[in-house]
C-alpha cells in the first residue's frame, strides 16, 4: 500500500511536539509498530463487487418494469413494481428472513447451473389470485397450505413472468428459465449451501391497495460462469458493438422496400370562402408561381427535390432536376 504523505504543516507540528517534549521519537516509533486490524467475517464473505451488484440491479430494474406491464394487463388493475435494494448475504441468513408460509417459485435457468428463487409475499400473491377470480384484489391473509386450484392459478400466472426474465437477461446471457416447483415453506428448499453467498434483489410491489415484497435470491454458483459479463466494462463494450456488414445490408434492403408519400406542389393560391363554394368544373384558379418556375417535390411534409412538369406515355409526370441537401431548408426561388 502507498505510504501516507504528510503535509508541511503536519511535519512542522510533529517537529514542534518532539522539540517541546510532548512526544518522543520512541513514542512515534511505537505508534507506527501498532498494526491496524480490520475484522472480517468469513460467513459474510463479499464475493461480488459493487460494480457487479449494480449490473444485477440494472437487469432486475428492467425486469420490474416488464412485470409491472405484464401484471397490469393480466389483473386489469393498477400494479407497480420497483427495485428497492440489492444485497449479498449468506444463504442461511436469507432463509431465516423468509416467513414460514410464503410463495416460493424455484426457477431453473439452463444452461446455467443452479436455481434461483422468486419469493412472493402472501399479501401480493393472494391479491393477484383474487383479481384473477374476479375479486377486488384484496389479500386473504391465509397461513395454511395452498389448495390445488390456488396452486394451479399461481403456477400459470408466474410461469409467464419467465419470458420477461429471459428478455431482461438477454444482454448478459441467453437463458431458458422454467418453473421447477412452487413451495410455501423455505425449510424445504436447499438451492445453496448455508454459507454460500447469494444476491438478494428486493422489489416493492403493489396490487391495487395491497402492497408487499418480491425477493429474488440468486446463488453465487449460478452466477459464477458469467461474473466477468457483469462488469461495467462489458456493458460498455456491448452497447458500443458495431453492426455486422450483413446486418447493415439487410437493414438497407428493408428500408428500400418501405413506401413513402411523394407530393408535387404546383403552387399556392388564396381565395375567399364564397369563391371556394362557387367553384365549378372548368373554373381556373390563379397560382402564385410562374409557369417556368421549378416545382417543389416533398417527401412527407419536407421538401427534398425540385422538378419540372411534363408527360410520359400520355400521363402527367414530373422530372426531378435537383435535390435539396440536408440543412438547406426550402428551396429559394
Amino acid at each position: 500500500m502507498p505510504e501516507d504523505v504528510l503535509s508541511q504543516s503536519e511535519i512542522d507540528a510533529l517537529l514542534s511536539a518532539i522539540s517541546t517534549g510532548e512526544m518522543s521519537a520512541e513514542d512515534f516509533k511505537k505508534e507506527e509498530e501498532v498494526k491496524k486490524v480490520k475484522i472480517y467475517d468469513f460467513k459474510r464473505a463479499l464475493r461480488f463487487s459493487k460494480d457487479q451488484v449494480r449490473s444485477l440491479t440494472r437487469i432486475y430494474e428492467n425486469f420490474a418494469r416488464m412485470l409491472t406491464t405484464y401484471f397490469s394487463a393480466q389483473l386489469r388493475t393498477y400494479v407497480n413494481i420497483t427495485v428497492a435494494s440489492a444485497d449479498q448475504i449468506p444463504y442461511e441468513e436469507y432463509v431465516r428472513s423468509v416467513p414460514n408460509m410464503t410463495i416460493l417459485n424455484v426457477i431453473e435457468v439452463p444452461p446455467l447451473e443452479g436455481r434461483m428463487i422468486m419469493e412472493i409475499h402472501p399479501n401480493i400473491a393472494y391479491a393477484m389470485v383474487d383479481r384473477i377470480l374476479g375479486g377486488k384484489g384484496t389479500s386473504l391473509n391465509k397461513i395454511d397450505n395452498l389448495t390445488e386450484i390456488e396452486t394451479r392459478l399461481m403456477t400459470n400466472l408466474f410461469e409467464h413472468t419467465l419470458e420477461h426474465l429471459q428478455e431482461a437477461w438477454s444482454g448478459i446471457a441467453e437463458i431458458d428459465p422454467y418453473l421447477a416447483e412452487l413451495e410455501v415453506n423455505p425449510q424445504f428448499l436447499q438451492v445453496a449451501t448455508p454459507n454460500e453467498t447469494v444476491v438478494v434483489i428486493s422489489m416493492n410491489a403493489s396490487v391495487g391497495e395491497t402492497s408487499g415484497m418480491i425477493n429474488i435470491c440468486i446463488p453465487h454458483v449460478l452466477l459464477e460462469p458469467i461474473i466477468p459479463k457483469l462488469s461495467a466494462h462489458y456493458w460498455m463494450e456491448t452497447n458500443a458493438k458495431v453492426r455486422k456488414p450483413e446486418e447493415v445490408a439487410l437493414l438497407e434492403e428493408k428500408i428500400k422496400e418501405a413506401h413513402i408519400d411523394l407530393t408535387v406542389e404546383l403552387g399556392l393560391s388564396t381565395i375567399s370562402i364564397q369563391d371556394f363554394l362557387s367553384l365549378d368544373l372548368g373554373d381556373v384558379i390563379e397560382l402564385n408561381s410562374r409557369i417556368d418556375e421549378p416545382l417543389k417535390i416533398k417527401v412527407g411534409e419536407k421538401q427534398k427535390f425540385i422538378g419540372q412538369p411534363g408527360k410520359r406515355n400520355k400521363k402527367m409526370a414530373v422530372q426531378i432536376i435537383d435535390n435539396i441537401k440536408e440543412g438547406e431548408g426550402d428551396y429559394e426561388w
